[in-house]
């Protein structure tokens, strides 16, 4: 069985990737705490990239990264690409967000994910993109998930992301599309 490494430290990453490449034939490990790699791009394509072939090449083995996060449209698409690093810790980053919004009616908002896999030279062999749209709601709601779940109500199902089970989280989520996209070429790869 070939190895796969997810370029993250983001335990509740971690967790969804287990569940979202179960049918894909690999052992899914985690980037080695000593590899550090510098989110630096512009775009979370960029990030993506960088992630999954540096610690691709550093390892020697294939490896999948993604680069995610919130796009607001009343603060201009922010976090952006800063969604993870716009304060200390999740409750600090929906406090900021809850913040910026106050007196906001438009809080219409999408997730964004950019997935890439790297083979062990690092040379980019698959990627994917896919969004999320919903709003951002005035209080958090529920208890599952990571970041900004809480606060993010996804529009058809009027659910937040930290009130769906797991299966409908994937079924949904950014993330979720972006994996499924890429499901079909990695069961080649890891055949």
């Amino acid at each position: 069985m070939k190895s796969l490494y997810l370029a993250s430290k983001n335990l509740g990453k971690i967790e969804e990737y287990k569940k979202l490449l179960v049918d894909v034939n690999c052992q899914l490990l985690l980037q080695p705490e000593s590899i550090e790699v510098e989110e630096n791009g512009v775009t979370f394509r960029e990030n993506a990239k960088k992630k999954a072939s540096e610690v691709s090449k550093m390892i020697g083995n294939y490896a999948i990264a993604d680069d995610s996060g919130i796009c607001i449209d009343a603060l201009g698409g922010k976090p952006g690409i800063y969604s993870s690093r716009y304060a200390d810790n999740d409750k600090k980053r929906i406090e900021r967000v809850l913040t910026e919004l106050y007196g906001v009616e438009n809080r219409g908002a999408f997730f964004i994910a950019n997935i890439c896999v790297c083979c062990p030279n690092g040379d980019v062999i698959l990627e994917s993109e896919a969004k999320c749209f919903g709003n951002i709601i005035q209080k958090p709601r529920g208890k599952s998930g990571f970041g900004y779940d809480p606060i993010f109500e996804e529009q058809s199902s009027k659910l937040t992301f930290a009130e769906m089970n797991n299966d409908l989280k994937d079924l949904c989520s950014h993330r979720g599309k972006a994996v499924k996209k890429i499901i079909p070429q990695l069961l080649k790869i890891f055949d």
